[in-house]
């Protein structure tokens, strides 16, 4: 696995970034990916642990170790080889993908992890620059079509391993671009979304077909999910056409803030700043709302609140400022006592680097208006006991702020949908589904299934990516009788 004693000849090396000032003025990605050299270096690094716990990490089960030594060695291509048996969109989560596998690393006891996520990038990329990733069409077909609805990371994955299986896969997406919040969720300086149409070509190839811009009839939306269907289809006669359907969307129901001034202009859900954002990189219209000149506050310290501090700063937003209701997080973890499992610790992201004050401990009490407009917000200082919080008397605070995004999380996937063909929902608003067993990922509706999101609820692209394959091999198992799909 590597160089037996490379780990404690060689040092972590963590990818390059373009320099702030540089980055800011654009929406390109701006990480300096490995050299083949330097990322050989990294793979000598993996040692002979006996357990891969970084396989066990990654909730696609990622052979690392093996890659990590094909790396070393110089066989590229059959690095990729191994990286694409588990994992369908390597170029994904090389990028997204907070590395839960390095945190379980052996090494990480010594705070030094192999660069797992540097190495995987750099794989795919060389993949993709030496024409090594091909399309895979089946060597027969079955004569069976399968339906899925939505086509992030848990759709397209479940697309991709029924057409290899030889069935006539249509992925049906209510926006105009394939993607799902892949595309439309996360900014393009952190994924260039030529690489999903890259991966969509080499899908279409195999046999997928998409249909973009289509909605399940009855399927209401919330406020805040983007939806730009021009046409609908109803469920039943989804059944009706297809031998089975696939439930693959993602969990876009965002959570609200119900307190005195939610109406005002100015206060918005995240997603409806960062997806008209990425429809304005993609050229398809100028973003509505403008951060530029603007004092930012952001509710909410997950992913998708970075996601909106990078954004505003590229916008030339004024000040930024990132609340978050949890008390802060130590900075290191205590490794003996959390290894190998995700430790709860400080997590600062490149967006939060560019420019950004943080917060923690923040309940948001009031909007504060004039003229209809957001002008102000008032919050208190929170103390956590045993679990619980309260308000701290006499700690609270007016910041002036233009323009509020909240970025809490998101309470379930659209709920119409699953209503529309009478899924069985969970406590939370999921598709209620088993993920083990007969008859996993099927839902109470005869050959209906559900992966992703849209059964587990606001999740990892990985948990998304390992879904639909598993969900893909359970679909093949019912229509065959059996599967040669991996899971």
């Amino acid at each position: 696995m590597g160089k037996p004693t490379g780990f404690m000849e060689f040092q972590r090396l963590a990818e390059a970034y373009e320099a702030k000032d540089a980055r800011l003025k654009h929406y390109r990605e701006f990480v300096h990916p490995l050299t083949d050299e330097q990322a050989a270096v990294q793979g000598a690094r993996c040692m002979d642990c006996g357990i891969p716990f970084c396989s066990n990490g990654c909730p696609v089960n990622n052979v690392i170790p093996d890659w990590n030594d094909l790396v070393y060695r110089g066989n590229w291509k059959q690095a990729i080889e191994v990286l694409h048996s588990t994992n369908n969109f390597p170029e994904v989560t090389s990028r997204i993908c907070p590395a839960p596998c390095e945190a379980a690393c052996t090494l990480n006891i010594n705070d030094d992890a192999v660069g797992i996520k540097s190495i995987e990038h750099a794989i795919i990329d060389k993949a993709g620059e030496n024409g090594w990733v091909l399309p895979q069409p089946p060597a027969r077909k079955t004569g069976k079509k399968v339906a899925v609805v939505g086509s992030g990371p848990a759709g397209l994955a479940a697309a991709q391993q029924l057409a290899r299986a030889g069935h006539d896969v249509t992925v049906f997406e209510k926006n105009s671009r394939i993607g799902g919040l892949m595309r439309y969720g996360i900014p393009d300086f952190k994924l260039d979304k030529r690489l999903i149409d890259w991966r969509m070509a080499q899908l279409a190839a195999e046999g997928v077909t998409f249909r973009t811009g289509v909605m399940v009839t009855g399927a209401s939306l919330p406020s805040g999910v983007a939806n730009d269907a021009a046409k609908t289809i109803a469920a039943d006669q989804l059944r009706q056409d297809y031998d089975a359907v696939v439930l693959a969307g993602g969990a876009e129901h965002p959570r609200d803030l119900p307190i005195p001034g939610r109406d005002l202009a100015g206060v918005h859900f995240a997603l409806e700043f960062l997806i008209p954002q990425n429809k304005e990189v993609a050229g398809d219209g100028r973003n509505p709302i403008s951060a530029k000149g603007k004092r930012v506050v952001v509710i909410g310290g997950g992913d998708t609140g970075s996601d909106c501090v990078g954004t505003s700063n590229r916008h030339g937003a004024v000040s930024v400022t990132q609340f978050e209701l949890l008390p802060q997080p130590p900075v290191k973890e205590n490794g003996s006592l959390t290894w190998p499992y995700w430790p709860m610790k400080l997590r600062t992201s490149s967006s939060h680097d560019e420019g950004c004050s943080r917060d923690w401990s923040i309940a948001t009490k009031e909007f504060i208006g004039e003229g209809g407009k957001l002008k102000a917000l008032k919050a208190v200082r929170l103390e956590w006991k045993d679990g619980r919080m309260s308000e701290i008397p006499g700690s609270e605070f007016v910041i002036e702020c233009d323009l509020a995004f909240l970025a809490m999380g998101f309470v379930s996937p659209v709920g119409g949908v699953l209503d529309a063909f009478g899924v069985t929902k969970d406590a939370r608003g999921n598709a209620l589904a088993a993920t083990d067993g007969e008859g996993c990922y099927q839902t109470n509706v005869a050959k209906v299934f559900a992966a992703g999101d849209m059964r587990r609820g606001q999740s990892l692209v990985v948990w998304a990516i390992r879904e639909g394959r598993q969900c893909a091999r359970a679909v093949d198992a019912c229509l065959m009788g059996g599967s040669t799909l991996p899971r």
